[in-house]
Protein backbone atom coordinates (compact mmCIF):
# COMPACT_ATOMS: atom_id res chain seq x y z
CA UNK A 1 0.00 0.00 0.00
CA UNK A 2 2.96 2.33 0.55
CA UNK A 3 3.58 2.32 -3.20
CA UNK A 4 0.31 4.14 -3.82
CA UNK A 5 2.05 7.43 -3.09
CA UNK A 6 4.09 6.96 -6.27
CA UNK A 7 0.96 7.70 -8.35
CA UNK A 8 0.79 11.20 -6.83
CA UNK A 9 4.45 12.03 -7.46
CA UNK A 10 6.70 12.52 -10.46
CA UNK A 11 8.66 9.47 -9.36
CA UNK A 12 12.34 9.30 -10.18
CA UNK A 13 14.09 6.00 -9.58
CA UNK A 14 17.35 7.69 -8.59
CA UNK A 15 16.01 10.35 -6.23
CA UNK A 16 13.56 8.02 -4.45
CA UNK A 17 9.94 8.35 -3.40
CA UNK A 18 10.27 11.12 -0.82
CA UNK A 19 12.56 13.32 -2.91
CA UNK A 20 10.39 13.11 -6.04
CA UNK A 21 8.18 16.10 -6.82
CA UNK A 22 4.55 15.99 -5.71
CA UNK A 23 2.21 16.37 -8.72
CA UNK A 24 -1.18 15.45 -7.21
CA UNK A 25 -3.72 14.12 -9.71
CA UNK A 26 -1.62 14.87 -12.79
CA UNK A 27 -1.31 11.27 -13.95
CA UNK A 28 -4.96 10.49 -13.26
CA UNK A 29 -6.00 13.40 -15.48
CA UNK A 30 -3.49 12.25 -18.06
CA UNK A 31 -5.14 8.82 -18.20
CA UNK A 32 -8.67 10.20 -18.45
CA UNK A 33 -7.60 12.56 -21.23
CA UNK A 34 -5.82 9.81 -23.13
CA UNK A 35 -7.84 8.98 -26.29
CA UNK A 36 -6.92 5.29 -25.89
CA UNK A 37 -8.21 5.11 -22.31
CA UNK A 38 -11.82 4.35 -23.28
CA UNK A 39 -10.80 1.58 -25.68
CA UNK A 40 -8.47 0.00 -23.12
CA UNK A 41 -11.09 0.18 -20.37
CA UNK A 42 -13.77 -1.22 -22.70
CA UNK A 43 -11.55 -4.13 -23.75
CA UNK A 44 -10.73 -4.93 -20.12
CA UNK A 45 -14.33 -4.71 -18.95
CA UNK A 46 -15.75 -6.77 -21.83
CA UNK A 47 -13.12 -9.48 -21.45
CA UNK A 48 -13.72 -9.65 -17.70
CA UNK A 49 -17.51 -9.58 -18.14
CA UNK A 50 -17.45 -12.42 -20.70
CA UNK A 51 -15.17 -14.41 -18.43
CA UNK A 52 -17.62 -13.90 -15.54
CA UNK A 53 -20.70 -14.60 -17.67
CA UNK A 54 -19.45 -17.82 -19.23
CA UNK A 55 -16.68 -18.89 -16.85
CA UNK A 56 -18.46 -18.53 -13.52
CA UNK A 57 -21.33 -21.00 -14.17
CA UNK A 58 -19.02 -23.61 -15.75
CA UNK A 59 -17.57 -25.03 -12.45
CA UNK A 60 -21.08 -25.13 -10.96
CA UNK A 61 -22.37 -27.18 -13.90
CA UNK A 62 -19.35 -29.51 -13.72
CA UNK A 63 -19.82 -30.01 -9.96
CA UNK A 64 -23.51 -30.85 -10.45
CA UNK A 65 -22.67 -33.34 -13.20
CA UNK A 66 -19.93 -34.97 -11.12
CA UNK A 67 -22.31 -35.19 -8.19
CA UNK A 68 -24.68 -37.27 -10.33
CA UNK A 69 -22.01 -39.82 -11.27
CA UNK A 70 -22.28 -43.13 -9.43
CA UNK A 71 -19.14 -44.84 -10.75
CA UNK A 72 -16.45 -43.64 -8.34
CA UNK A 73 -13.51 -44.58 -10.55
CA UNK A 74 -14.90 -42.69 -13.51
CA UNK A 75 -15.75 -39.74 -11.27
CA UNK A 76 -12.19 -39.57 -9.90
CA UNK A 77 -10.79 -39.85 -13.43
CA UNK A 78 -12.92 -36.93 -14.68
CA UNK A 79 -11.99 -34.86 -11.64
CA UNK A 80 -8.28 -35.47 -12.14
CA UNK A 81 -8.39 -34.66 -15.86
CA UNK A 82 -10.39 -31.47 -15.26
CA UNK A 83 -8.04 -30.29 -12.47
CA UNK A 84 -4.81 -30.74 -14.45
CA UNK A 85 -5.00 -27.68 -16.77
CA UNK A 86 -5.05 -25.39 -13.71
CA UNK A 87 -1.43 -26.32 -12.96
CA UNK A 88 -0.19 -25.45 -16.45
CA UNK A 89 1.67 -22.16 -16.77
CA UNK A 90 0.38 -19.41 -19.05
CA UNK A 91 3.32 -20.05 -21.41
CA UNK A 92 2.34 -23.70 -21.84
CA UNK A 93 -1.33 -22.85 -22.36
CA UNK A 94 -0.43 -20.18 -24.92
CA UNK A 95 1.80 -22.69 -26.72
CA UNK A 96 -1.04 -25.24 -26.81
CA UNK A 97 -3.40 -22.62 -28.22
CA UNK A 98 -0.91 -21.65 -30.92
CA UNK A 99 -0.51 -25.28 -31.97
CA UNK A 100 -4.24 -26.01 -31.95
CA UNK A 101 -5.21 -22.84 -33.82
CA UNK A 102 -2.35 -22.74 -36.30
CA UNK A 103 -3.69 -22.03 -39.84
CA UNK A 104 -1.46 -24.71 -41.36
CA UNK A 105 -1.03 -27.52 -38.81
CA UNK A 106 -3.65 -26.84 -36.14
CA UNK A 107 -6.33 -29.53 -35.84
CA UNK A 108 -9.11 -26.91 -35.68
CA UNK A 109 -8.22 -25.65 -39.14
CA UNK A 110 -7.73 -29.19 -40.37
CA UNK A 111 -11.34 -29.88 -39.41
CA UNK A 112 -12.44 -26.64 -41.10
CA UNK A 113 -10.56 -27.58 -44.28
CA UNK A 114 -11.99 -31.08 -44.10
CA UNK A 115 -15.45 -29.53 -44.23
CA UNK A 116 -14.48 -27.64 -47.39
CA UNK A 117 -13.86 -24.18 -45.92
CA UNK A 118 -10.82 -21.93 -45.99
CA UNK A 119 -8.51 -22.03 -42.91
CA UNK A 120 -8.83 -19.18 -40.41
CA UNK A 121 -5.85 -17.47 -38.80
CA UNK A 122 -7.59 -17.15 -35.43
CA UNK A 123 -4.70 -15.54 -33.54
CA UNK A 124 -4.37 -12.76 -36.12
CA UNK A 125 -8.04 -11.73 -36.04
CA UNK A 126 -9.17 -9.24 -33.39
CA UNK A 127 -12.75 -10.54 -33.60
CA UNK A 128 -11.65 -13.97 -32.33
CA UNK A 129 -9.46 -12.85 -29.43
CA UNK A 130 -12.15 -12.67 -26.72
CA UNK A 131 -13.60 -16.05 -27.70
CA UNK A 132 -10.16 -17.67 -27.59
CA UNK A 133 -9.22 -16.11 -24.26
CA UNK A 134 -12.50 -16.89 -22.47
CA UNK A 135 -12.59 -20.45 -23.83
CA UNK A 136 -9.05 -21.13 -22.66
CA UNK A 137 -9.85 -19.70 -19.21
CA UNK A 138 -12.89 -21.97 -18.87
CA UNK A 139 -10.88 -25.01 -19.94
CA UNK A 140 -8.06 -24.17 -17.54
CA UNK A 141 -10.13 -23.28 -14.45
CA UNK A 142 -13.36 -25.28 -14.66
CA UNK A 143 -12.04 -28.29 -12.76
CA UNK A 144 -10.23 -26.29 -10.09
CA UNK A 145 -13.24 -24.04 -9.55
CA UNK A 146 -15.54 -27.03 -9.05
CA UNK A 147 -13.64 -28.15 -5.91
CA UNK A 148 -15.41 -25.65 -3.64
CA UNK A 149 -18.82 -26.59 -4.99
CA UNK A 150 -18.11 -30.30 -4.59
CA UNK A 151 -17.13 -29.62 -0.98
CA UNK A 152 -20.35 -27.65 -0.46
CA UNK A 153 -22.36 -30.55 -1.91
CA UNK A 154 -21.06 -32.91 0.79
CA UNK A 155 -22.67 -30.67 3.44
CA UNK A 156 -26.20 -31.21 2.07
CA UNK A 157 -28.27 -33.49 4.30
CA UNK A 158 -28.98 -36.81 2.44
CA UNK A 159 -32.39 -36.89 4.12
CA UNK A 160 -33.41 -33.96 1.92
CA UNK A 161 -32.88 -36.12 -1.17
CA UNK A 162 -34.82 -38.98 0.40
CA UNK A 163 -37.71 -36.65 1.21
CA UNK A 164 -37.63 -35.32 -2.37
CA UNK A 165 -37.76 -38.87 -3.75
CA UNK A 166 -40.76 -39.67 -1.56
CA UNK A 167 -42.48 -36.58 -2.94
CA UNK A 168 -41.87 -37.90 -6.46
CA UNK A 169 -38.98 -35.65 -7.48
CA UNK A 170 -36.69 -37.00 -10.18
CA UNK A 171 -32.97 -36.32 -10.57
CA UNK A 172 -33.60 -32.97 -12.30
CA UNK A 173 -36.07 -31.79 -9.65
CA UNK A 174 -33.70 -32.88 -6.87
CA UNK A 175 -30.87 -30.87 -8.43
CA UNK A 176 -33.14 -27.87 -8.88
CA UNK A 177 -34.83 -27.84 -5.47
CA UNK A 178 -32.27 -29.51 -3.18
CA UNK A 179 -28.77 -29.32 -4.64
CA UNK A 180 -28.74 -25.74 -5.95
CA UNK A 181 -30.30 -24.22 -2.80
CA UNK A 182 -27.80 -26.22 -0.73
CA UNK A 183 -24.78 -24.66 -2.46
CA UNK A 184 -26.38 -21.22 -2.98
CA UNK A 185 -24.36 -19.53 -0.15
CA UNK A 186 -21.07 -20.68 -1.73
CA UNK A 187 -22.25 -19.50 -5.14
CA UNK A 188 -23.15 -16.03 -3.83
CA UNK A 189 -19.86 -15.54 -1.96
CA UNK A 190 -17.73 -16.62 -4.91
CA UNK A 191 -19.79 -14.51 -7.29
CA UNK A 192 -19.21 -11.40 -5.18
CA UNK A 193 -15.48 -12.10 -5.13
CA UNK A 194 -15.39 -12.69 -8.88
CA UNK A 195 -17.17 -9.40 -9.59
CA UNK A 196 -14.28 -7.60 -7.91
CA UNK A 197 -11.88 -9.30 -10.34
CA UNK A 198 -13.68 -8.27 -13.53
CA UNK A 199 -10.95 -5.74 -14.32
CA UNK A 200 -8.09 -7.87 -12.93
CA UNK A 201 -7.28 -10.09 -15.88
CA UNK A 202 -4.13 -12.14 -16.02
CA UNK A 203 -1.37 -10.30 -17.83
CA UNK A 204 0.65 -13.33 -18.95
CA UNK A 205 -1.86 -15.10 -21.18
CA UNK A 206 -3.16 -11.91 -22.80
CA UNK A 207 0.38 -10.73 -23.46
CA UNK A 208 1.41 -14.09 -24.96
CA UNK A 209 -1.50 -14.60 -27.35
CA UNK A 210 -2.07 -10.99 -28.39
CA UNK A 211 -0.21 -9.14 -31.12
CA UNK A 212 -0.39 -5.88 -33.06
CA UNK A 213 -3.14 -7.27 -35.29
CA UNK A 214 -5.45 -7.92 -32.32
CA UNK A 215 -4.78 -4.78 -30.24
CA UNK A 216 -8.24 -3.56 -31.17
CA UNK A 217 -9.74 -6.07 -28.70
CA UNK A 218 -6.74 -7.47 -26.81
CA UNK A 219 -5.10 -4.31 -25.45
CA UNK A 220 -6.21 -4.26 -21.80
CA UNK A 221 -5.21 -2.39 -18.64
CA UNK A 222 -2.50 -4.85 -17.59
CA UNK A 223 -0.74 -4.89 -20.97
CA UNK A 224 -1.02 -1.08 -21.22
CA UNK A 225 0.45 -0.69 -17.72
CA UNK A 226 3.28 -3.05 -18.71
CA UNK A 227 4.16 -0.90 -21.72
CA UNK A 228 3.91 2.34 -19.75
CA UNK A 229 5.46 1.23 -16.47
CA UNK A 230 8.07 -1.36 -17.46
CA UNK A 231 8.96 -0.62 -21.08
CA UNK A 232 8.77 3.21 -20.85
CA UNK A 233 9.69 3.36 -17.11
CA UNK A 234 6.81 5.74 -16.32
CA UNK A 235 6.13 4.25 -12.89
CA UNK A 236 3.91 7.08 -11.63
CA UNK A 237 1.53 6.86 -14.59
CA UNK A 238 1.33 3.07 -14.36
CA UNK A 239 0.69 3.22 -10.58
CA UNK A 240 -2.12 5.75 -11.10
CA UNK A 241 -3.85 3.48 -13.61
CA UNK A 242 -3.51 0.44 -11.36
CA UNK A 243 -4.86 2.31 -8.32
CA UNK A 244 -7.82 3.56 -10.33
CA UNK A 245 -8.63 0.01 -11.44
CA UNK A 246 -8.35 -1.18 -7.84
CA UNK A 247 -10.86 1.44 -6.71
CA UNK A 248 -13.28 0.37 -9.46
CA UNK A 249 -12.93 -3.26 -8.32
CA UNK A 250 -13.64 -2.24 -4.72
CA UNK A 251 -16.79 -0.42 -5.85
CA UNK A 252 -17.92 -3.53 -7.75
CA UNK A 253 -17.41 -5.79 -4.71
CA UNK A 254 -19.11 -3.36 -2.33
CA UNK A 255 -22.09 -2.91 -4.66
CA UNK A 256 -22.52 -6.66 -5.20
CA UNK A 257 -22.31 -7.28 -1.47
CA UNK A 258 -24.95 -4.64 -0.76
CA UNK A 259 -27.29 -6.14 -3.35
CA UNK A 260 -26.75 -9.61 -1.85
CA UNK A 261 -27.51 -8.31 1.66
CA UNK A 262 -30.63 -6.54 0.45
CA UNK A 263 -32.17 -9.47 -1.42
CA UNK A 264 -30.69 -12.45 0.44
CA UNK A 265 -29.11 -13.66 3.65
CA UNK A 266 -25.59 -14.24 2.28
CA UNK A 267 -22.86 -11.61 2.06
CA UNK A 268 -19.17 -11.08 2.74
CA UNK A 269 -19.84 -8.59 5.55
Amino acid sequence: MFGIIVSFKDYNLFTGVWQSDWVGLKYYRMFFQNPDAFVIFKNTFLLGAYKLLFGFPAPIVLALLLNELRLKRYKRFVQTVSYMPHFLSAVVVAGIMVMILSPSTGWVNQVIQGLGFEPINFLQKASWFRTIYVSSEIWQEIGWGSIIYLAALTAIDPQLYEAAKIDGAGRWKQALHVTLPGIAPAIVILFILQIGKVLELGFEKVFLISNAATYETSDIISTYVYRIGIVQSNFSYASAIDLFMGIIGLIFVYSANQVSRRFGDTSLW
